[in-house]
């Protein structure tokens, strides 16, 4: 089976193939590019959960009659890292994948959407395939949150930590990803490179093409612990 990794940008998928050398294989899905290396399949599915849901889901939808389904999704690409757990340039592999923001604002602060009585606000990839890769390649394990809008003040960063205790990171594909995955049955794991801190915007301190290459770096460390996994029925 074969590994779908989704993306939100082009500079993220190709840091991800970077990893695998070589040039890879170009396919044609609907509304997006998939690019081939070996086991792995890998497409820039467009920035926030819907998209990244979408785009996932067709990949998926694209793979089920084929001989090679996927067996794996991975979401991947940079992000917000919360100080001072998750540092720039490090990474982040999610214990949970955590839909922050999804819910109801109240006199008495934020409700998830389960607090509403519907739905669901988080997926826990496999515990053992999250601790091979935070294994193989020193990532940080812990929740990393999905939103739909960037941290961008010290109130609303507070305000996610005091929500989401142990949180290491923010990003906005995630969630997306893992509703898709789920969905088809395929199992999900979430993997981050720190661009940037969580917290008052500050483009100037980003670090994108230091999180680029340590994400680059990422993949060719998990890259055999994923297809070794894969292969496995789990």
């Amino acid at each position: 089976m074969r590994v779908l990794v989704v993306t939100a940008v082009p500079v993220e998928r190709d840091a991800v193939t970077r990893a695998f050398g070589g040039t890879p294989q170009l396919l044609d899905l609907p509304g997006a590019e998939l690019h081939r290396s070996g086991a792995f399949d890998v497409l820039a599915g467009g920035a926030g959960p819907a998209a990244a849901a979408a785009a996932a889901a067709f990949a998926l939808a694209s793979s089920a009659s084929a001989s090679q389904p996927y067996g794996l999704v991975v979401s991947a690409g940079i992000g917000g890292g919360f100080a001072p757990a998750a540092p720039l340039g490090s990474l982040v592999v999610a214990s949970d994948i955590v839909a922050a923001d999804l819910g109801a604002e109240t006199p008495d602060g934020f409700l998830p959407v389960t607090a509403l009585g519907f739905g669901r606000d988080r997926f826990a990839p496999p515990p053992t395939l999250v601790r091979e890769v935070a294994a193989a390649t020193g990532a940080a394990p812990g929740p990393v949150l999905t939103v739909s809008t960037v941290t961008g003040t010290a109130a609303r960063t507070a305000a996610l930590l005091t929500a989401y205790p142990g949180a290491l990171a923010e990003a906005m594909e995630g969630f997306g990803v893992a509703e898709a995955a789920e969905r088809a049955g395929v199992p999900v794991l979430e993997l981050r490179a720190v661009s940037n801190t969580v917290g008052p915007r500050d483009r100037a301190a980003w670090r994108i093409g230091d999180a680029l290459a340590a994400l680059t770096a990422a993949f060719g460390k998990t890259g055999p612990v994923l297809e070794g996994w894969n292969r496995h029925d789990h």
